[in-house]
């Protein structure tokens, strides 16, 4: 008798174990949308601030305007906790401006990140991530040419850092948070002799909110 309820618990556990982790047995894949607000750093040399000068003297601190961009990635889960992220958008427009004077021109970027990320499993519905990894920037010169005879270079390269959240709503959709640093340096020359005058430092800080699929 004993013998019988014991193997009658021990199905009842092993049903209970395989309902649990039909529940947990998602794919591999998972697809995030977000709005996105970009604040630039702005840095940039003084050689930079030397040569825009020249548009006016009074002026020189170059900068590009803050906005808000939509945002789209695709992450494919290794494990439960590791995972990469291509991190994908539409080219944006880069509007630069000198403070105080207004806007010098404006320049086209195309930034996709791959990003390789832990994702912390054990807290439940909240699932909280970080991530490392490089920004290609590509910059389309030839449609943002800036004033006073400037452009920008054609690329650039850097390192890129997230944290981020899930919190699941349902088996296969979260809401998403995720804040990201990423390096983006490019040089700026002179369009008729490519001589450099200096280097504009965008380095945006990105925070976003969207929601995520996974499948």
């Amino acid at each position: 008798m004993h013998k019988k309820l014991l193997v009658a618990a021990l199905a009842a556990v092993g049903l209970v174990s395989s309902a649990a982790a039909e529940t947990m047995d998602y794919g591999p894949f998972m697809v995030r949308v977000r709005a996105v607000n970009i604040a630039w750093e702005n840095g940039n040399s003084s050689q930079l601030q030397a040569t825009t000068a020249k548009l006016d003297p009074a002026f020189g601190d170059v900068q590009a305007q803050d906005k808000v961009i939509p945002e789209i990635d695709l992450s494919y889960f290794f494990t439960p906790n590791i995972a990469a992220e291509l991190v994908l958008t539409h080219p944006q427009v880069v509007d630069v401006q000198v403070v105080g004077a207004g806007s010098i021109g404006k320049v086209r970027a195309l930034p996709p990140s791959l990003m390789l990320q832990y994702h912390f499993t054990d807290l439940g519905a909240i699932k909280p991530y970080v991530g490392l990894g490089v920004n290609y920037t590509y910059f389309n010169k030839n449609k943002g040419l800036l004033s006073g005879g400037l452009e920008v270079d054609r690329t650039s390269f850097g390192l890129a850092a997230q944290v981020g959240a899930d919190f699941a709503l349902s088996k296969n959709l979260y809401l998403n948070v995720d804040v990201k640093y990423i390096q983006m340096s490019v040089d700026v020359k002179q369009t008729a002799d490519g001589a450099k005058v200096g280097k504009l430092d965008l380095n945006p800080i990105t925070a976003g909110v969207g929601v995520g699929y996974r499948f």
